[in-house]
């Protein structure tokens, strides 16, 4: 069992940063990928990146190539997300998510998931 905590979201004015962190606590944090997912208000959750569980090979959605960055601390049990250059329609609630035997690109991959946290980028 994995134990996910997000933090650090807020309310934020278009064009700024905000980082986002997750706590692990439980089973083994680095033997777990892990992601970001979004849900907006009537839409369904959204992948937005993943990396693996040495912190290599990080992806992005499309929507957010070039201004978000995932990292992970594995001395920590951290993962993080900094997010530059928001944009209201960066607007949702934000998911850390792990996946334990690949890297999670679908909700349907993902073993465990953060409470989520609240994101919201006024224009």
């Amino acid at each position: 069992q994995l134990q996910l905590v997000e933090s650090g979201g807020g309310l934020v004015q278009s064009g700024r940063s905000l980082r986002l962190s997750c706590a692990a606590s439980g089973d083994s944090f680095d033997s777990y990928a892990i992601a970001w997912f979004r849900q907006a208000p009537g839409q369904t959750r959204e992948w937005v990146s993943c990396i693996n569980d040495r912190g290599g090979s990080p992806t992005y959605a499309d929507s957010v190539k070039g201004r978000f960055t995932i990292a992970r601390d594995n001395a920590k049990n951290m993962m993080y997300l900094e997010m530059n250059s928001l944009k209201p329609e960066d607007t949702a609630v934000y998911y850390c998510a792990a996946a334990k035997t690949r890297l999670p690109r679908t909700p349907l991959s993902v073993d465990y998931w953060g409470q989520g946290t609240q994101v919201t980028v006024s224009s």
